[in-house]
């Protein structure tokens, strides 16, 4: 069985306005595509300001970088990971600054390999429940190291695939399975508490 041809690129037009130099083109890729790469530099970041920064310096490397771009992904795919890249770009000029270690939060083991203490069930799924959940988890989220925040929110948030999550950060696909699962561990016991009712 042969295998499905790739889809065709939705923004191939688009493109080929782009290298003609269409600045009703750039005005169009701008306004499409800024949603998208704020919420995924928002998420990074955290930070409005920087988000939009990084946002600016995506699209600038884009229309630069555009003679260069051989159609080999998708238009909207290849600016994504230029958003992505810059917003990374911005987390490591300020390394260091608030991280913390996740070992802290990792699970513990008794002797015999089993949890020292069992996980607590996940409240309910409906209603405010669900809308304190996602706040809870969001702050979670936020007080992990940079390194394992950034797969955790490039895998399970902005769901890209490990290759994705990979070629982004720049790393190996097995070096995000270890962080992504060490990542949702500290998720997890930095949750408990509330779960267990231990914190208002």
């Amino acid at each position: 069985m042969q295998p499905a041809p790739p889809a065709a690129d939705p923004h191939a037009e688009l493109l080929e306005r782009l290298r003609a130099g269409d600045e009703a083109a750039f005005e169009q890729l701008v306004r499409e595509q800024t949603p998208v790469l704020l919420r995924v530099a928002r998420r990074l970041l955290r930070s409005e300001d920087e988000a939009r920064d990084a946002v600016q310096d995506a699209f600038i490397a884009a229309f630069r970088g555009l003679p260069r771009f051989r159609g080999e992904s998708r238009l909207g795919t290849w600016i994504y990971r230029i958003a992505v890249n810059a917003a990374l770009a911005r987390l490591r000029a300020r390394a260091g600054a608030d991280e913390v270690s996740l070992d802290q939060w990792l699970p513990r083991f008794a002797d015999d390999g089993h949890a020292a203490l069992a996980a607590a069930e996940w409240p309910g799924d409906t209603g405010p429940e669900r809308r304190e959940v996602r706040e809870r988890v969001r702050q979670a989220i936020d007080r992990l190291p940079e390194t394992h925040r950034t797969v955790l929110v490039l895998r399970d948030l902005e769901e890209l695939t490990t290759d994705e999550a990979a070629e982004a950060l720049g790393i190996s696909p097995g070096a995000v399975k270890v962080r992504l699962h060490r990542a949702r561990q500290a998720l997890r016991t930095l949750l408990d508490p509330w779960m267990r009712g231990e914190q208002p």
